[in-house]
């Protein structure tokens, strides 16, 4: 492996770069999709479910995306993720055209959505397999933990950036025009992965997987029912996290009169970026389960103040305690999984880490429709007094799982 920096390859780097690009693009369309398909596209009652629907295949595929990425390689693998998105993108934006009206007249606007909308998140579950596979492939041993930091860091930067020049991009020029911004993104990151990433040496790739291999490894997941069960109850937390972009957006605008709604969603990377490693240092002495009850109740409590005071004041003050909530339990997570993982299967059980965030989305969709018609402007304060709820009712189940369910060890 030729040494870029201490520690590290230069495909390292690389990686790193295209997955920032990559957050970039996604985070920014992913500001204003709700919005865009409720006001642009004229999906009012379906904009929630349609966005939550595509975050949820983002995060549930790349279990099964593995394969692609074992049978074609990392590179082949990013440079295919990349054009599905730019094309995907493209197609989505072209819902909010005048250029797209014929296409929507002959499929049926929903039906157009939901096909460009399905067809972009099957293209960018290739991203992850590829990008955190690299990074374990691409560090030493000594320097694995802090390689992950990297990429988790770059993955908020990207989070922070994308919804600013999400805000400029729909000011200046229009909200359709975001999505055209994400689709040139992803064409120049086919020309990045093409020319700089290199496939890491093939003597260092792990053994090949096949579908059938997956779907063996998934019976042995689901047979497990009790960490089946934790994955369902910790979802509560994303189901909360995702109303930042579901909920969120139409609450700046229609209540706040808060145009600018993006700035509310950066909130929670920026604070993340900043609180991650000091929470995490707070909390290293909480066993792992005991850190995520703790960032969940502090996340559902981020609701209570945000539902209490209808400004914009409390609604930032909201989102950047949602994300102390978030900096608590994230690292945490995922060593709780590889804890109670058998030791022979730590790598199928870590490949399940990713479910709880995409049923979180899948959910959060049709409840932030719902919330949005029925109480945003009649009762905006039980609207959040309901997210609150939600997240308080998951600690209470997670705490009774750690005390009456969960695995017993050491370290848990």
């Amino acid at each position: 492996m030729n040494s870029f920096a201490s520690g590290f390859s230069r495909t390292f780097w690389v990686a790193n770069t295209l997955e920032l690009f990559e957050r970039l693009a996604f985070y920014g369309s992913k500001a204003v999709l709700a919005v865009y398909l409720v006001d642009k596209v004229g999906l009012t009652e379906d904009g929630g479910k349609l966005a939550g629907l595509f975050s949820s295949l983002i995060y549930a595929l790349p279990i099964l995306a593995g394969v692609i990425v074992d049978r074609f390689g990392f590179r082949k693998t990013l440079i295919a993720c990349f054009s599905i998105f730019a094309a995907g993108y493209f197609l989505i934006g072209l819902a909010g055209m005048e250029a797209g009206k014929p296409l929507l007249d002959a499929f049926g606007t929903y039906n157009y959505v939901v096909a460009a909308l399905v067809f972009t998140a099957v293209g960018g579950s290739l991203i992850k397999p590829c990008i955190v596979g690299t990074v374990s492939m691409t560090t030493t041993t000594d320097k694995r933990a802090l390689g992950f930091s990297i990429y988790y860091t770059l993955v908020n930067i990207g989070g922070a950036i994308g919804p600013l020049l999400a805000l400029t991009i729909r000011q200046g020029m229009g909200i359709e025009y975001v999505l055209i911004m994400s689709s040139i993104t992803s064409l120049l990151l086919i020309l990045g992965a093409f020319v700089f990433f290199k496939e890491p040496a093939s003597d260092e790739l792990q053994e090949r997987r096949t579908f059938g291999k997956v779907f063996a490894d998934m019976l042995v997941v689901f047979s497990n029912v009790r960490f089946i069960l934790f994955l369902i109850i910790f979802s509560g937390f994303w189901l909360m996290f995702w109303q930042i972009f579901l909920l969120v957006p139409f609450y700046g605008k229609e209540i706040l009169y808060f145009e600018e709604f993006e700035i509310l969603e950066t909130v929670d990377a920026i604070v993340i970026i900043v609180t991650t490693i000091p929470m995490a240092a707070l909390a290293k002495k909480l066993r792992p389960i005991h850190a995520m009850l703790l960032g969940m109740g502090i996340a559902a409590c981020s609701w209570i103040l945000m539902g209490s005071s209808v400004t914009l004041t409390a609604a930032m003050i909201s989102i950047g305690i949602f994300a102390l909530g978030e900096a608590t339990q994230s690292p945490r997570f995922y060593e709780y999984v590889s804890s109670i993982a058998p030791k022979h299967q730590i790598g199928t059980y870590m490949g399940f880490a990713f479910l709880p965030v995409a049923i979180g989305a899948f959910t959060a969709g049709y409840i932030a429709d719902y919330l949005r018609l029925n109480f945003m402007m009649t009762d905006v304060h039980t609207m959040w007094y309901i997210v609150a709820a939600i997240g308080i009712g998951s600690t209470i189940l997670l705490w009774l799982y750690d005390v009456l369910i969960a695995p017993k060890t050491k370290t848990n």
